[in-house]
């Protein structure tokens, strides 16, 4: 994280729409991407605290087609809480703060390009011990995501990161980085190498099902970890943030996603791989509350392909991975020489759970939609 002095953030403030007067900014080290500080503010300030961010201009090559993104699924979600005549299930929605010259973001002269949202308190207890109230909860705040945006129009929306779920090219870069092997790890990954090509014709079924038209595609947020879904203390969802890749996906992105971070007995990061398991009943849980909201929504071939898109993403960070693996660790922040070695042995071995549970997957969705 890029460090700023508080001198330094207070004259970036100044540059948003924000009243009352600065007091002091801490830096949140949740998320790899951006650099984020929360700012107090005191006196005259509708809201007491912001969240100040410095958006990753390396990631994010086209920043007004980020904002954009951003701004329009924002106020599409507040529109339908204000709008009294939508008799949906509502949930709340990050509020992004303007620049005193009314534009989504502020360039400072070193090109460093920075937004304002307002502060969404919450309940920031440890989010380890997941109880199926709280994964029903979270599976019925994904639905209600969805569904509030169902009606606004995927092609509305930018690609804020090209193929970044499309499996097709993540198995391009994979193999090429084999074939090139710039740090000669090919053969100390065989297994690994051998276990995710064997695979590989399988998990295209969602790649091949949205070419042919089958199921559509819909706004979706596309980094549903469980942790990017706010509770209050309560254990009541407020809304979901990190919406820097929410863009047109399928459901299967979402819906996976959220499932491999929140249903597996461990972290992905864990190198105690004989400890890897899956919770059938978080993911049960999360199901029940996801399809409670979505059941309506979703066509049948979507509702049919929900418990492999569970596999489908898991495989998909095994890729991510191991790619990164053999190209010498150049995306993913590593601690150690392995580490994203581990991590792709971690999701082979969730998705070995996953796959052993298939038929017990398959079933509780069939159950549930049938309730």
């Amino acid at each position: 994280m890029q460090y700023f002095s508080t001198v330094y953030l207070s004259h970036v403030l100044n540059r948003f729409c924000i009243r009352g007067k600065f007091r002091y900014a801490l830096p949140l080290r949740t998320g790899h991407i951006n650099d984020t500080h929360l700012v107090h503010m005191e006196g005259g300030s509708q809201h007491p605290e912001y969240v100040l961010q410095r958006i990753n201009i390396d990631i994010f090559k086209n920043v007004d087609q980020l904002m954009e993104n951003i701004w329009r699924v924002t106020s599409h979600l507040q529109q339908k809480i204000d709008d009294d005549s939508y008799s949906g299930e509502k949930l709340g929605t990050l509020q992004l703060v303007k620049t005193t010259d009314d534009q989504l973001f502020w360039k400072d002269t070193n090109g460093n390009c920075w937004r304002c949202f307002v502060y969404c308190r919450h309940n920031t207890s440890d989010c380890t011990q997941i109880t199926p109230a709280i994964a029903a909860e979270g599976g019925r705040a994904l639905g209600v995501f969805q569904s509030m945006l169902a009606d606004q129009p995927a092609e509305s929306l930018h690609q804020t990161i090209p193929d970044f779920h499309n499996l097709s090219s993540r198995l391009t870069q994979f193999n090429t980085a084999i074939q090139k092997n710039p740090c000669n790890r090919v053969a100390e990954v065989a297994a690994e190498i051998e276990a995710i090509s064997r695979r590989a014709e399988d998990m295209l079924l969602v790649h091949r099902l949205g070419e042919e038209g089958k199921i559509p595609l819909r706004i979706t947020h596309n980094d549903t970890k469980f942790n990017n879904i706010l509770f209050d203390d309560q254990e009541k969802a407020l809304c979901l943030v990190d919406l820097d890749t929410v863009m047109p996906g399928y459901v299967h992105f979402d819906f996976g996603d959220a499932i491999r971070t929140l249903a597996s007995t461990t972290g992905e990061d864990d190198p105690e791989i004989e400890e890897i398991d899956l919770d059938l009943d978080l993911y049960k849980s999360f199901a029940q509350g996801y399809l409670k909201v979505m059941k309506g929504v979703l066509t049948s071939t979507e509702i049919a392909t929900l418990a492999f898109s569970t596999r489908l993403m898991t495989y998909i960070m095994a890729v991510r991975f191991l790619t990164d693996y053999l190209l010498g660790d150049t995306y993913y922040k590593t601690d150690y020489p392995a580490h994203n070695r581990v991590r792709t042995l971690n999701q082979l071995a969730l998705l070995e759970a996953m796959e052993a549970n298939r038929e017990n997957m398959e079933s509780i969705i069939e159950r549930i939609v049938e309730d």
